[in-house]
């Protein structure tokens, strides 16, 4: 488990190999493989999975979860049924335990690939993301850096004052 104080920063370019597996840089994969090769494999955005170690994504939904069960016995989400069940759906289908093998090498499961949209043979970015590590369609990535980067200054600023 990535202690709390860590950091995880990183900009790495992989190849999927015919099996859909990648290599995680050790710089990156070491932090999760610490204590335990147990991880979660998340959807995040379409072309982007993130990687989380389990005990961490877990102890974080177990909380979320609780607090979603709380305000349904206090009968604070009547009628919202149907966001209820929007959310269960995306939990449902939105992470899966994984493993990280010998040399940090992870397979990406069965509808993640689709959701990642990367063939066998082609390339992805991994990028530590201060908390999670995230696999990236490089096109997915340019794009994403398009939006964000003009405002990297300000959130900088923000965060660090």
């Amino acid at each position: 488990m990535p202690e709390p104080q860590a950091f995880i920063l990183g900009e790495f370019q992989r190849t999927l190999d015919e099996r859909y597996r990648l290599s995680i840089p050790s710089e990156l994969g070491d932090l999760f493989t610490a204590d335990s090769t147990d991880c979660i494999l998340a959807k995040e955005r379409a072309g982007c999975l993130s990687l989380w170690a389990a005990q961490v994504w877990q102890e974080k939904l177990d909380q979320g979860v609780e607090l979603i069960r709380q305000k349904m016995r206090a009968g604070k989400l009547e009628g919202k049924l149907s966001q209820v069940q929007l959310l269960g759906r995306l939990l449902s289908t939105r992470h899966r335990p994984v493993q990280l093998a010998g040399r940090g090498r992870l397979l990406i499961p069965e509808g993640f690939r689709e959701f990642l949209g990367v063939e066998p043979g082609g390339e992805v970015l991994v990028v530590g993301a201060a908390v999670c590590v995230e696999i990236w369609n490089p096109p997915a990535w340019l794009k994403y850096l398009e939006r964000r980067i003009p405002k990297f200054r300000r959130l900088f600023d923000h965060l660090s004052s």
